[in-house]
């Protein structure tokens, strides 16, 4: 029974990783694209609809019962196995095929963030200390700032798991 469950783990993983990378390479084609906020909340939510799918189907694997560990794991494999490809696909494109790329979305985040908080009246003082900061960051795309970003991003979502294991689970009275 855990296997399947590591199984349809690392199948939805994989197709986590498939959209996510389909995604990754559109907004390469189209840099803007990494600048629009909505864009960024889609992949949330499609990272979350993935993680949420994986322990339902886990579930119905296990005859419709599934304790908050099982639900969890199935959850997390997905979103980790998912990241863990969009990311080796960002490093790719970013740091060896073009890393002219990582340079112009830089400056095109630049921008956006400075429209952003001109629109919001921010004081000149702060915008200009903002553009400064992210002037002399490394690049986005450097090898360990984007592992880094891993790592906070498994955390948050696990988070998240956490609670949709707790709705997922469902515990066989037979067993209790």
């Amino acid at each position: 029974m855990e296997k399947s469950i590591k199984s349809i783990a690392t199948n939805y993983g994989l197709y986590l990783g498939i959209v996510l990378s389909l995604l990754t390479l559109l907004g390469y084609v189209n840099l803007d694209l990494f600048t629009k906020w909505w864009f960024g909340i889609g992949m949330l939510i499609i990272i979350i609809i993935f993680g949420i799918i994986s322990s339902m189907k886990s579930r119905g694997a296990l005859n419709g019962f599934i304790s908050y560990k099982q639900a969890f794991t199935s959850y997390f494999i997905t979103v980790a196995l998912g990241l863990a490809i969009s990311t080796v696909v960002s490093i790719l494109i970013f740091n060896f095929i073009d890393p002219d790329a990582a340079v112009a979305l830089k400056e095109k985040i630049l921008d956006s963030t400075v429209e952003m908080m001109r629109s919001f009246n921010a004081p000149e003082e702060a915008i200009a200390e903002t553009v400064e900061k992210m002037e002399a960051d490394e690049s986005m795309f450097a090898i360990g700032k984007v592992l880094q970003s891993l790592a906070f991003q498994l955390i948050g979502y696990s988070l998240v798991g956490l609670i949709v294991a707790l709705v997922v689970k469902k515990n066989n009275p037979d067993e209790a």
